[in-house]
């Protein structure tokens, strides 16, 4: 994903604090503040040092701004910690959570957190793990996206993510839940062929085999219909 600078949604804090500036030209620099905080922290390509000063200048001049700045989200409701974990920027996610205060478990607009876009990537060192870790300490890891239903733990057994299947499974991942289709992290795992994830969610005493999504019921009821309505046999 990248960033849509272009249109930037305010909180209502935000265009109520807008509002209250005496001069236009006081508004439009700070509309252009935010606007340049995305091209800082929310490209592939960002730096932590630059959006660590840019926080630095925001905390020490108007500190009052620094949620509203953190938290902006563009119009497809990604704001840089969704940006920054999808380009596994993880020391930009650090100086984002040490803010206090990055909501971390802001949807966008397709219903995806943090923790659920993490869950689909492969951190490249124990420093991003730990950041990792850190996020699934402060997020809720059993959210569901809106469109499909999905669980960070179920995102991350359909794309072969193993370490992030354990991580999630650690801080509190429901290994049961269903998206909106009736799948589960063990059918998405068993469908796609991770047999390494298929183990670790089996090695969970509460994983329910049983379970059955759309499909399985459908075809359930239709073979018990079919198997009513062939009548006795002729032999």
């Amino acid at each position: 994903i990248g960033p849509q600078c272009a249109q930037v949604f305010f909180p209502s804090p935000a265009l109520t604090l807008l509002g209250q500036l005496p001069s236009v030209p006081q508004r439009q620099t700070l509309v252009v503040l935010f606007q340049v905080w995305f091209r800082v922290a929310a490209e592939e390509d960002s730096r932590a040092k630059q959006v660590a000063m840019y926080l630095r200048e925001v905390r020490m001049a108007t500190p009052s701004l620094l949620p509203f700045l953190v938290n902006m989200a563009d119009d497809n409701g990604n704001t840089a910690l969704h940006y920054s974990v999808s380009h596994t920027n993880y020391m930009i996610v650090s100086l984002l959570l040490d803010t206090g205060v990055c909501e971390v478990d802001l949807q966008n607009k397709a219903g995806y957190t943090a923790v659920m876009l993490a869950s689909l990537t492969a951190p490249g060192d124990s420093g991003d793990m730990e950041v990792v870790r850190r996020l699934m300490e402060l997020g809720d890891v059993n959210a569901r996206a809106n469109q499909g239903g999905q669980s960070a733990l179920i995102l991350a057994a359909r794309h072969g993510r193993a370490l992030m299947v354990r991580l999630l499974l650690r801080y509190g991942a429901e290994p049961n839940a269903q998206d909106n289709q009736g799948a589960t992290a063990l059918m998405c795992a068993c469908e796609r062929g991770h047999t390494h994830i298929v183990r670790l969610l089996l090695d969970r005493a509460e994983c329910d085999t049983s379970l059955m999504d759309r499909v399985s019921v459908v075809m359930t009821e239709l073979t018990a219909r079919a198997h009513r309505n062939r009548g006795p046999s002729m032999a």
